[in-house]
């Protein structure tokens, strides 16, 4: 009874580790976004080239003055820069919908698939998965961004090479200490690239993990304080996937929302009332078909997706209230 779950966590750990062209799209038009309402296997490969971020034909650099952090005024269209892991990479043109659709937003999304927070640290040069015109400072100075979005579920083995060899299961303490460390740095780095107005951080907290549920706990945990010590912010992404009465417990389904029994394709279970969140052998990643060995925005619905990038959507937009 336990062995197909078994194969999906091994499936998992190597599914997260699939590196490749962010700019890579789908093999067709992604599916569709509805409005939010107001508020297998891969292989472990690098980049073989630098992608060309996604962003808007029409985004300007932000030139206000001022000092401190932004505080976009209210109705401002904002400009919102994505980064992150495999979990960004499959939510990013759903993110980008709904960001222009709800918040007229100017949005850039520039996530590498198999990347921790040091791979976004200028510096890090070839101990990188992301080249150095990607690295979130130099995204900074060219776009002039009022929100960064940084979502990172902490690759917890020894896989992109500027961990230098720390992981979880081997050196917990040390993997937790390099997180927090890199979590600090990266804000440093934002706000030193902003110059005198430096844009919001939005820490995305993560979802339930379970395999190292503890991990994941401890990594959101610093996110959280780091949030807290430069004045940033949180989007509790993970809490949308994850059953009510039990953040860190992990599920494959969870009861529709009222949103998804309006919405059926987002209902895939409508007798029982539930949803899909994970298919069978991935246990990690939200895309309802699997993932490829050139890792692309996921291609088809996907209530998971769709519950997380709502969640990151709003926490922007109360900013902007």
């Amino acid at each position: 009874m336990r062995k197909p779950w078994v194969v999906g966590v091994l499936a998992g750990l190597l599914l997260l580790g699939a590196c490749g062209d962010p700019s890579s799209g789908p093999e067709s038009a992604p599916p569709p976004v509805p409005s939010a309402p107001k508020a297998s296997s891969t292989t472990h490969q690098r980049p073989a080239a630098t992608p060309e971020a996604e962003t808007d034909t029409e985004a300007e650099p932000n030139t206000g003055a001022g000092t401190g952090t932004k505080a976009p005024a209210q109705h401002a269209r904002p400009t919102v820069l994505y980064l992150g892991d495999s979990l960004a990479m499959e939510n990013q043109k759903v993110l980008g919908g709904l960001m222009r659709d709800e918040l007229k937003a100017r949005y850039t999304s520039a996530p590498y698939s198999g990347t921790t927070l040091c791979d976004y640290l200028e510096g890090t040069g070839e101990d990188s998965l992301v080249p150095s015109k990607d690295k979130a400072a130099a995204l900074v100075r060219t776009l002039r961004p009022d929100f960064v979005v940084l979502q990172f579920w902490g690759n917890a083995w020894d896989y992109t090479p500027c961990m230098d060899g720390i992981a979880y299961d081997t050196a917990r303490d040390k993997y937790f200490a390099r997180y927090t460390a890199d979590a600090r740095r990266l804000t440093d780095q934002i706000a030193g690239a902003a110059g005198g107005d430096r844009p919001k951080v939005v820490w995305v907290l993560q979802g339930p993990d379970p395999m190292t549920p503890d991990r994941v706990r401890r990594v959101n945990a610093i996110y959280e304080r780091q949030a807290a010590a430069s004045g940033d912010m949180l989007a509790d992404a993970g809490k949308a996937v994850s059953p009510a009465s039990a953040r860190y417990t992990w599920s494959q389904y969870l009861p529709c929302t009222a949103y998804e029994r309006e919405h059926t394709a987002y209902c895939t279970q409508p007798s029982s009332g539930r949803t899909a969140l994970h298919i069978d052998d991935d246990y990690l990643h939200f895309c309802l078909v699997p993932t490829t060995s050139t890792p692309k925005p996921c291609p088809v619905r996907s209530p998971g997706i769709l519950r997380i990038t709502r969640a990151i959507t709003r926490a922007v937009a109360a900013q902007l209230d």
